[in-house]
């Protein structure tokens, strides 16, 4: 037990990564169910889908579970109010600043847990109320930062009071255990997941998590000031070289990227779909469920952290 765990009621302190099309309610449920903290991603989903995904998860789970809202969504201040009205007792925010929103959820009581990609920004969420921030490394996949997690975590965690969850780049025990000793009080893992045997996207997403080495990642999206992470392939590939192509417009960029995330984590389009992963989907090699996925994350972590403890280092 830490800060975390007492101030969220959760067994170990290990979230789930709100991923679009791939964190809905039977893997949010599991996690939660597990010991963890399971999330549901909002995305761009409007107030009547997400509604659902809630009710979903509370017939599956009565232990608690979060919401992830993508503030540059069209659908935030529906979804916003949404998880006032739901009870939802956790937030997670990324893509944006959730200062608008911040005055209503906390008089409903919901913690909120912003994902930060900076020190200024973690400092301005915990003024504003947040309880918790996520400092998320460019490591991770999706949608990153500039800031790698080993720099990012620590100066973080120098510069706000509230607890620190660490994410990018984390998908075993030492990953883990390397976490809590830049100050992190614990870690939020995306990859790791994608592979769990709840998860309901495409057996082809998890074959090429699997499948995956330690370069097998390539970030693109820079040009449009929103760089992704995700695994190599004909999409990602094409993608990048029309950023570097001057004749390109970022209207036809935007146009060729459109539902590509849908078509790898629904369709299993091996080619035009864009299989987002972080930079550890070299150590993700099989498929578990979220139970065993989370008791491996801890028992490796507290067997890390004893050699370290009995070892001639220190």
């Amino acid at each position: 037990m830490n800060r975390i765990c007492e101030l969220l009621g959760i067994k170990y302190p290990i979230f789930q990564g709100g991923m679009a099309w791939v964190s809905e309610a039977n893997l949010a449920a599991a996690v939660s169910n597990a010991g963890g903290l399971g999330i549901i991603s909002a995305m761009n989903a409007n107030a009547d889908i997400v509604r659902a995904e809630i009710r979903k998860c509370k017939t599956k789970t009565d232990k608690i579970f979060a919401v992830n809202i993508m503030l540059a969504s069209p659908f935030a201040d529906d979804v916003a109010q949404v998880v006032v009205e739901e009870g939802v007792r956790v937030v997670t925010t990324g893509a944006g600043m959730p200062s608008k929103y911040m005055e209503a959820w906390l008089d409903a009581g919901i913690k909120v847990i912003p994902v930060v990609a900076s020190v200024a920004f973690a400092v301005r969420m915990e003024k504003l109320g947040a309880c918790a921030v996520v400092a998320e490394g460019g490591e991770s996949g999706g949608h990153i930062g500039e800031m790698n997690t080993m720099a990012l975590v620590p100066q973080v965690c120098d510069a706000v009071n509230v607890p620190v969850i660490a994410a990018g780049g984390i998908a075993d025990g030492r990953g883990f255990a390397a976490a809590l000793m830049l100050g992190a009080e614990g870690i939020q893992c995306g990859t790791r997941f994608l592979v769990a045997e709840e998860c309901v996207i495409h057996d082809n997403y998890k074959n090429k998590i699997i499948a995956a080495h330690d370069v097998d990642t390539i970030v693109t999206g820079k040009k449009l000031g929103h760089p992704v992470r995700a695994l190599k392939n004909p999409f990602t590939r094409q993608f990048a070289a029309l950023e570097k192509d001057a004749t390109v417009t970022e209207q036809q960029i935007n146009e060729y990227g459109t539902g590509a995330l849908r078509k790898a984590a629904v369709e299993g389009d091996i080619n035009g779909g864009c299989f987002m992963a972080g930079q550890s989907a070299g150590l993700v090699n099989k498929i578990q469920s979220a139970q065993e996925i989370i008791d491996d994350l801890m028992n490796s972590c507290a067997a890390r952290i004893r050699e370290v403890s009995t070892s001639n280092i220190i």
